[in-house]
């Protein structure tokens, strides 16, 4: 049976090395984002790399009036439809502090955003009884750390959001992955301290593409961060809120 990925936030490092690996086994590509030159790069190398088709739209987090036109291309696609999403933004805590009318476009663009067009593309997904919806997260969810606790509030609330949704759609044969990376090297750090553990936009997809063979509900990656949350996670609250990471 055919499949289309559609891929939001398609300019992200990690989401074009998911699309270049889809597009190897011959998927389908519907990519979206803001910045559609770069995107229409993108595309271009995946229909070369033997996608099925890969196609280019718009989409603004900001914006829910431009999620219509992918809705209904959406229901135009033959096969098994698949969601991946990537949108995220992250800026530093401390121009945060500056300015907090920057938390808006961060909640936006990492929870509320995703989460209306998961909830609107739903019953699509649900009528066909079939295909996986992969969103990510952030191993910064899993605790609020002073470095950046807007950011990894947003993406806690998009893992919890993503954990309902599973409940909902496993019922009708839909799979939900939720992906935890710690570290990337990708534009979102570059910068930055270095950070240990940081792995590649293409380790990572090799893990997530794994994850959906098995049909596994959150990954961890790299592995190793599983632990290292669980550990963070057990810390004492008086102890933690004294920590400076």
């Amino acid at each position: 049976m055919s499949e289309t990925w559609i891929i939001l936030g398609a300019t992200s490092a990690m989401a074009r090395a998911f699309a270049q690996a889809e597009a190897e086994v011959g998927s389908g590509l519907i990519l979206c984002g803001r910045r559609l030159d770069d995107i229409e790069a993108t595309t271009a190398d995946c229909r070369a790399r033997g996608a099925e088709m890969a196609e280019v739209m718009a989409i603004d987090m900001r914006d829910p009036t431009t999620f219509g036109p992918i809705l209904e291309r959406a229901k135009g696609l033959v096969g098994a439809v698949n969601v991946a999403i990537f949108t995220g933004s992250m800026p530093e805590q401390s121009a945060i502090d500056a300015d907090p009318s920057l938390i808006e476009g961060v909640i936006i663009d990492s929870h509320t955003g995703p989460a209306r067009f998961l909830t609107e593309i739903a019953p699509q997904l649900e009528a066909r009884g079939c295909g996986a919806v992969m969103g990510i997260t952030s191993v910064a969810g899993d605790r609020g750390r002073i470095g950046n606790y807007v950011y990894g509030s947003a993406k806690a609330g998009f893992a919890t959001y993503l954990s309902g949704y599973r409940n909902r759609m496993g019922r009708s044969g839909v799979h939900v992955l939720t992906v935890k990376p710690g570290p990337v090297d990708t534009a979102m750090t570059w910068g930055g301290p270095k950070m240990p553990f940081m792995s590649t936009p293409e380790a990572v997809v090799a893990d997530m593409r794994a994850a959906l063979r098995k049909r596994r509900n959150i990954l961890y990656t790299a592995k190793i961060w599983g632990l290292i949350m669980l550990v963070i996670r057990m810390i004492p609250e008086p102890i933690f809120k004294k920590m400076n990471f």
